[in-house]
């Protein structure tokens, strides 16, 4: 009998619940002051993209060069620096696409790629800085129709080839590209590496395979998609062929004290600005990846493992080095070196992180 009751209450539920998962740890920091050297009648306007190539050198993609009236200015500068932050050169002056700068990207043959969210175009520079492809088309300015995209309600169906305020790129190992089609498409388009269009997914909405903002997209080295979909503040996961795979969300306690970079704190937990909706992805580089991705409240940085396990975080809002003010990209050559673009402190910031053991 004393091993039947045994057996019995083996298979009821606990009475007491097993004890949660603690909390991830924060990663110690350091930040390399003035890192980037730039000339002295050069200046970052907000800084949308930043990037690394093969030898070490850092793009950064500015809101500076402001042109035009104050609403409606094209903002658009893309710089080069060397692996010391000596700056080097501007790539792209005057470039036809230039209006609102929103992500720069490099892929394995160290081309440059830059997403304009003004003139819905991606730009593809070989590594001499001459435009090696362009995809998207910017409004006629003869056009008398010309004005800000709306955002209707239903949205106007995409077309191929075409972008509504695009955001980012990435590329898996056959040179296939992805671009997240952003703010009002709301869809990842497919592209050959050629250039010839594939297919595209998604649709506004916040179910599986649907999208509010997907703001930037990643890789990994099997060749999943990953897809900050701020809006809805979760990563989703899809294969090469957009067939969705999974998603996950980032849950890491707030300080009672943690306060926004600018507006007021967050009344909700949902939408771009609630703790832990995905502004940022980026995938360190084999053999063993890990994401980094970032929040705009309360700031901070957070580092998964590729099933979505926040394995630390780091950071604050802020204007001192080591804090933050909207994270807008992250560069991740290595799992301890990172590279932090700012929208509102109008900088790049150098992070070494002390390794984990």
């Amino acid at each position: 009998m004393k091993r039947l009751l045994i057996a019995l209450a083996s298979l009821l539920p606990p009475l007491v619940a097993p004890a949660q998962e603690s909390s991830p740890p924060e990663i110690a920091y350091r930040s390399i002051p003035d890192f980037l050297q730039l000339p002295a009648d050069v200046y970052f306007g907000e800084v949308a993209g930043v990037a690394t190539n093969s030898k070490g050198h850092v793009f950064v993609f500015s809101r500076g060069n402001s042109t035009g009236p104050a609403y409606g200015a094209a903002a658009a500068q893309l710089y080069e620096f060397g692996p010391d932050g000596r700056y080097i050169r501007e790539i792209g002056h005057n470039l036809y696409a230039w209006s609102f700068a929103h992500s720069v990207r490099i892929d394995k043959q160290d081309d440059i790629w830059v997403a304009d969210k003004g003139s819905d175009m991606v730009i593809e520079f070989n590594p001499a800085g001459r435009v090696v492809m362009v995809f998207g088309r910017k409004q006629e300015a003869s056009d008398e129709g010309t004005a800000p995209l709306k955002h209707p309600t239903p949205p106007l169906p995409p077309v191929d080839g075409l972008f509504r305020q695009v955001t980012d790129m990435a590329w898996d190992a056959a040179g296939n590209i992805y671009i997240s089609d952003g703010y009002i498409n709301s869809r990842i388009a497919k592209i050959d590496k050629d250039g010839n269009w594939l297919t595209s997914w998604g649709e506004p909405g916040s179910g599986p395979g649907q999208f509010n903002t997907p703001h930037n997209i990643a890789v990994d080295a099997n060749g999943n998609v990953y897809v900050a979909d701020r809006g809805n503040r979760r990563i989703q996961v899809f294969d090469g062929e957009g067939k969705f795979e999974r998603q996950f969300s980032i849950d890491v306690p707030i300080r009672p004290d943690a306060r926004p970079a600018i507006g007021n704190k967050p009344a909700q937990a949902s939408g771009t600005m609630a703790p832990g909706a995905p502004w940022t992805v980026c995938i360190t580089p084999g053999p063993n990846q890990v994401l980094f991705t970032s929040d705009a409240f309360p700031g901070r940085i957070y580092k998964l493992s590729l099933d979505g396990k926040v394995l630390g975080w780091l950071g604050e809002s802020g204007k001192q080095l080591k804090k933050f003010g909207w994270i807008h990209a992250i560069a991740c050559p290595s799992e301890n070196e990172l590279y932090v673009a700012e929208l509102l402190n109008w900088r790049v910031q150098k992070l070494i992180l002390q390794p984990s053991h």
